[in-house]
């Protein structure tokens, strides 16, 4: 009765009587297997990804508004912080280093502050980002599940014409920079002004151009050809022994912007090896945008608007308005035209990898630096799309990982494996290079002890017209000069 009861008890608590329990001697019925909700391919393929971006323009937010990349901020505002970081599984980020043309003067002052301000949202967040300087760095802050942060300098006005500024930005950090940006420098062309007659052009680049090519490939900074005009390009292909990247270009054949690439320097950039990163803007990646947004009247407008808001809001100290304080006035020109479709984006991703295969295309998005990005894409955290959008297509998971990312970081292991192989031979060399002169002018060598170095080792560069005429500008003596002619090594 006792057993009994106990039992009657266990099945009123269990919501059965006597009754409905299976006989002790019939096995219970097997309930039917739990049914799983099948993964999704195309997060875990995200998930599973390691994503760099190239270019995004938000140090312009950190230094000039004091912005907090800890700050979940509306789309409106800016395309970039830790939270859509985060949501977009986003991995690394070239944060832009650009100096506006209008800081002629203070360019490096200008850069160095950019600079400063990316290491500061490093410092104030430690635990969630880190700096990083090599493709390990990338992948090493990706294992621990922190977000990388790196800089590429924007228009290589920055470095002032000196070589020796080339190699403090190095030193700092900086791991790419972009030959020119919208404006020709003194060495070398851009895209941007490339049909106006008033500014004095260099079919390409000088002979100081292709040497900061070279010593760019020596140092183990990434030459980025976005913004330079077609000539800039196919020089600086010719000069570089490492492969080279496109930080924010897409395709000329189907959006005729200048500052996008043509098939033929998509299948140049297959030749290099390098990597065409394409960007997200409206106007790069759609004809239809494209041709509302130059409309000549609207743009005319529209740059009255801005350059009345800079004479009504002039800095106390002189300095220039920045980019940043007229962004508001581009971004209300570009709302009153309808956004393009996703659709345009993977379109130019696409024909990058049909043309110049399927290695050499990424994601250079130039987040926080336009004023329209296609529809579906507000932000960083919308980065998911892009990976949905080319699984659609029918791409597999290894090609998507290596447009996420991967093409991006086989070359910058290239890159790094080429200046080692560089700093190696010039070890192997006694034969003073051109940047060794410079740097011996600089340090205040004299002549005579210039003369003596020369004679005693060699040069193993052209003196060149221009060359002559830059060292003859630094008050190197004409003997000097003739010893460099007479000591020349093959």
């Amino acid at each position: 009765m006792i057993l009994k009861h106990s039992l009657a008890c266990f099945f009123l608590l269990s919501g059965l009587t006597l009754a409905q329990h299976p006989a002790p001697h019939k096995k219970p019925d097997r309930a039917a297997p739990a049914t799983r909700p099948k993964a999704d391919p195309v997060l875990a393929i995200h998930q599973s990804a390691l994503i760099v971006d190239t270019h995004a323009d938000t140090p312009q937010r950190f230094l000039d508004e004091n912005f907090d990349l800890g700050s979940n901020t509306p789309v409106t505002e800016g395309h970039i912080d830790l939270d859509k970081i985060k949501q977009g599984n986003l991995g690394a980020e070239f944060f832009s280093i650009w100096v506006e043309p209008e800081f002629k003067g203070h360019y490096a002052q200008r850069a160095m502050e950019l600079i400063d301000s990316v290491y500061q949202q490093a410092a104030r967040h430690p635990d969630k980002m880190t700096m990083a300087f090599s493709a390990d760095d990338i992948a090493h802050a990706h294992d621990q599940h922190k977000f990388a942060a790196l800089m590429g300098i924007e228009g290589g006005h920055a470095i002032e014409n000196d070589m020796r500024l080339l190699r403090d930005f190095y030193r700092v950090g900086v791991r790419y920079m972009t030959l020119t940006w919208s404006n020709t420098n003194e060495w070398a062309d851009s895209s941007g002004d490339i049909q106006d007659p008033n500014v004095k052009h260099h079919n390409g680049m000088t002979d100081f151009g292709n040497d900061v090519v070279r010593e760019m490939n020596r140092l183990g900074m990434i030459v980025d050809i976005s913004h330079v005009s077609d000539a800039t390009y196919y020089q600086a292909l010719l000069v570089s022994q490492a492969p080279v990247i496109a930080s924010h270009s897409s395709s000329r054949e189907l959006t005729n912007q200048p500052r996008n690439m043509t098939d033929d320097m998509l299948r140049a950039m297959t030749n290099n090896g390098g990597v065409v990163m394409v960007n997200f803007y409206s106007a790069f990646i759609d004809e239809n945008y494209r041709k509302a947004s130059s409309d000549p009247e609207k743009v005319k407008q529209r740059d009255a608007e801005v350059e009345a808001y800079k004479k009504a809001h002039p800095h106390p100290d002189g300095s220039p308005v920045t980019y940043d304080e007229t962004a508001g006035i581009e971004k209300r020109w570009a709302a009153q035209l309808p956004r393009p479709p996703l659709k345009s984006l993977i379109d130019h991703i696409d024909h990058v990898a049909k043309v110049a295969g399927i290695d050499h295309v990424g994601l250079g998005s130039d987040f926080d630096g336009v004023t329209s990005l296609p529809e579906g894409i507000d932000s960083v955290a919308d980065l998911p799309k892009i990976t949905q959008a080319l699984y659609q297509r029918g791409y597999t998971r290894e090609q998507i990982l290596k447009i996420l990312g991967g093409n991006f970081m086989r070359v910058m292991r290239e890159v790094e494996a080429t200046a080692k192989r560089l700093q190696a031979e010039r070890k192997e060399s006694d034969a003073l290079s051109f940047e060794d002169i410079e740097l011996m002018i600089g340090n205040r060598v004299s002549s005579s002890q210039l003369m003596v170095r020369i004679r005693q080792h060699g040069v193993n560069f052209e003196l060149t017209p221009e060359r002559r005429t830059q060292l003859k500008a630094e008050k190197v003596d004409e003997s000097v000069l003739d010893a460099m002619v007479k000591t020349k090594k093959k």
